[in-house]
This record gives C-alpha cells, structure tokens and sequence, in this order.
C-alpha cells in the first residue's frame, strides 16, 4: 500500500462525489485534518474505517488499499465468454461478459467453470412448438438443486431461476446457435450440448 497513491485516489473519489473534505471527515467521524493527511499522502485511514470509506466513496477496499482505479483491460462484451458467479451466502446469480471483479455479501466472487454434462446431471430436451422443453431426474432438495440453467446464444442470455422442491422440468424458448448451462447447487456448472 502506497500512502502517495492512496491519498490521490481518495481525493479523486471525493471530489468525483463533489464532497469537501469537511463533509467527508463527519460521515467519518474524523477530523478535515486527518482527511487532509490521507489525501496529501502522509498517512492513511485506520483499517477501522475502510469498510465505511469504500462504501462512501463507491468503490472496494482492495481497490482503495491498492491506491488506484486503473480499468480492467478492454474487453468487447462477447457471449462466447460470458462467465457465471454464484455468492455462496446469499445464493445470487451474476454473470458478465466482459473483465473486472465482481462482490457480493464482502466476498469476491470466482466465476463458475463450465464441465461437460455427466450421468448425474444429465438433460433430456425436446423441441415443443417454438420453445425447448427441458426434463431432468436431478434432485431438486433444500440440499443439492439445480439453482439456474441458462442458454446463452450469440446476442444475448436467457436465466431461468430454478428452486428447490420444483419440478424436473422448465421451458424456455429456442435461439439460435445457444448453449445450455445448468448450475448444480453442489456440482458446480454444467455445459449441454444437444
């Protein structure tokens, strides 16, 4: 941690807020000196108050703690590389498609790998009228369920939230050139290919 590259990125946040120091210092509960200090590179906040500074200033304490903002290299928002996250609290389901970090209830999340469908996980899928018909023998316990499938195609993805004690079974409609991922609460990510 660099003291120097702290304190320029903190007053490049607070000014991105359009805060004054002294507005920055009470919803901190320290003095406008102390936040002069930072921001002149002479030290740093207390540990203590990070949690509360990153979320003032809308950014994450690694980003804060490493001193700059600097972009995730320049990615085009390609499907072929969407990437799947599940939080392992609170169950929320994020993907992305392109590069930067992703958090959810203080964790950083690591994007799920997609396996090749096994017996266990196996998918029957039957064209019905203008939508896939998707059957399944998995468990769907509190304990081990497929939490979502998805298919994702060229231009865009479609989620279906999937939930405990529910039916083997969902529709969802057809695309064009699409993937079908289902996600094991337990297993991990599964790629069909049909």
């Amino acid at each position: 941690m660099d003291s120097k590259h702290m304190g320029i990125l903190l007053q490049q946040l607070r000014k991105e807020k359009h805060m004054t120091q002294q507005e920055l210092s009470q919803r901190l509960h320290v003095s406008p000196q102390a936040v002069s200090k930072w921001e002149c590179g002479n030290g740093v906040p207390d540990v203590s108050l990070l949690p509360c500074l990153a979320e003032i200033l809308g950014v994450s304490m690694a980003r804060l703690l490493r001193g700059d903002l600097a972009p995730e290299p320049a990615e085009v928002g390609n499907m072929k590389r969407l990437k799947f996250y599940v939080c392992p609290e609170c169950g929320n389901i994020l993907t992305a498609s392109g590069g930067g970090e992703l958090h959810c209830c203080g964790r950083r999340l690591e994007s799920l790998t997609a396996a090749p469908v096994d017996e266990d996980h196996a998918v029957k899928v039957e064209t019905v009228e203008d939508e896939w018909y998707v059957t399944f023998s998995h468990p769907m316990r509190k304990d081990h369920y497929f939490r979502f499938a998805a298919v994702v195609a060229t231009e865009r993805v479609l989620l279906v939230r999937l939930y405990p004690e529910q039916g083997g079974e969902f529709r969802i409609p057809q695309m064009r050139r699409g993937k079908l991922y289902l996600c094991c609460s337990r297993d991990g990510l599964f790629e069909v290919k049909f």
